[in-house]
């Protein structure tokens, strides 16, 4: 055997890993720190704080008596606060007996444990971790549109996307007044009349400024079949495809828009279909089929799609503009509730059997998922990043004893009764809640081993 054959393969599994890790070890360590440092704020100590589990591989006590530690299995974390006997928070350590010097010890020191801190304190201190995820999504978010801007107003051409035969009467600078004789001046009114126009056509008719007058030109499809991104896990990713490629046919047939290519796609009901693909000056050809996803849509419904795993791109890169922060924070709230939205309509429809439960993916599906983002470039990571940290935080509010949220749940039931659960009753739903994690994690796996 050619040992050397395996090289590129394990160069993609240890960049997959890298990526992986780095991107769960981030969001570990803003989920527990927002345990952490609201548990600090209530009053209650924090005994140890860990990235990973394991073997301890480094570690230092800081001046307020916590013990920082990188353990060397890097898939989560947890804070161990004063006066418990598992990270869980769970368990408590055994207590003084009364009477002496323990007595006195335990009446001063009790406040500072998680058990011996008031009902919010507690509740405040375990809900800190998914708002903190959260917080880390839409503060991402809000980063990346603060960094690529927001297309300015009316639509501006900053540069023009290479294609293979360009009838190109468009230039840098050139504002964009109509296409195809509509009127336009956003980039959302182009894409409303990109939606409506005849393909068929060798050019569209633009009416542009330039140089302070106005002139009519010729210039390629508002959205031509240029790819901008490709989905991992898709056949265009498997397939070898880029950002910049052009489909200039599917079996044969021109293809001049983006929506043509989406209309044969979609009635080719999964067949293989031979893309010709034009790429800096040279063509080839790929075999590609499509697969059916279930796709969101409008009022939380999903329907199921014909997809290449291709978006498309304007035939501009348009000028942007810087927004205000509290403009960006918006949009990034905007895109966390989203998520968080579409996350729960997927789930709710996986378990009434609307979609395919392979929507559900596992460690091996994510990890996956985060080496494709690291090779397509620092922001689509970083966005990537962001979408994860909204799913983690999510998942941590689920009502399951383990959780974040059953241990509010638990905080709900003491603050209504006016005592916790019972011992035995903790022991039983933990055991309970770790089995359906744990069952949930084999499902998940089995997706992501075989699940197309």
């Amino acid at each position: 055997m050619d040992l050397t054959a395996l090289l590129p393969s394990f160069g993609g599994i240890a960049w997959t890993a890298i990526a992986f890790v780095l991107a769960l070890s981030i969001i570990v360590f803003v989920h527990e720190f927002g345990h952490y440092i609201v548990g600090r704020w209530s009053g209650i100590h924090a005994d140890v704080f860990s990235i990973g589990f394991g073997p301890v591989l480094f570690g230092r006590t800081d001046r307020r008596g916590t013990y920082w530690q990188i353990a060397a299995l890097p898939f989560g974390g947890y804070v161990k606060f004063k006066g418990d006997a598992d990270p869980a928070s769970v368990t408590r350590a055994p207590e003084p007996a009364p009477g002496g010097t323990n007595e006195q010890l335990l009446r001063q020191e009790m406040r500072s444990t998680m058990h011996g801190a008031p009902l919010w304190a507690r509740a405040a201190t375990v809900a800190a971790g998914p708002i903190f995820n959260f917080i880390l999504s839409i503060l991402v978010f809000a980063a990346v549109i603060l960094y690529q801007g927001t297309p300015r107003e009316p639509a501006t051409i900053r540069s023009l996307v290479p294609l293979p035969a360009e009838v190109q009467g468009l230039e840098a600078g050139d504002e964009i007044l109509s296409v195809g004789g509509r009127d336009v001046s956003t980039l959302g009114g182009i894409y409303e009349v990109a939606a409506e126009l005849d393909t068929e056509g060798a050019t569209t008719p633009y009416t542009v400024r330039r140089d302070g007058g106005e002139t009519a030109v010729e210039g390629p499809f508002p959205f031509p079949p240029v790819v901008s991104t490709v989905q991992p896990q898709s056949a265009a990713w498997d397939a070898g495809l880029k950002p910049g490629d052009v489909i200039v046919s599917a079996d044969g047939t021109p293809i001049s828009s983006f929506r043509d290519l989406q209309e044969i796609v979609t009635v080719s009901e999964g067949a293989e279909l031979e893309l010709g693909i034009w790429r800096a000056g040279e063509t080839f050809t790929a075999a590609l089929a499509p697969r059916s996803v279930d796709m969101p849509v409008a009022g939380g419904a999903f329907e199921t799609r014909w997809l290449l795993g291709l978006t498309g791109s304007l035939a501009f890169e348009p000028v942007t503009v810087t927004p205000s922060p509290f403009t960006a924070v918006g949009q990034g709230a905007e895109q966390t509730l989203f998520i968080v939205r579409s996350s729960l309509s997927g789930l709710w429809h996986m378990v009434t059997g609307a979609i395919s439960s392979c929507n559900l993916r596992g460690p091996l599906g994510i990890a996956e998922t985060s080496g494709a983002a690291a090779s397509q470039g620092p922001s689509t990571f970083i966005w990537f990043i962001a979408v994860l940290s909204t799913a983690v935080g999510l998942l941590n509010l689920f009502p399951i004893p383990v959780l974040d949220g059953g241990h509010l749940v638990f905080y709900a039931y003491e603050a209504v009764a006016r005592r916790p659960p019972s011992d035995r009753a903790l022991r039983v739903l933990m055991a309970g809640g770790m089995a359906l994690m744990l069952a949930l994690m084999i499902f998940a796996l089995t997706n992501d081993l075989f699940c197309p």
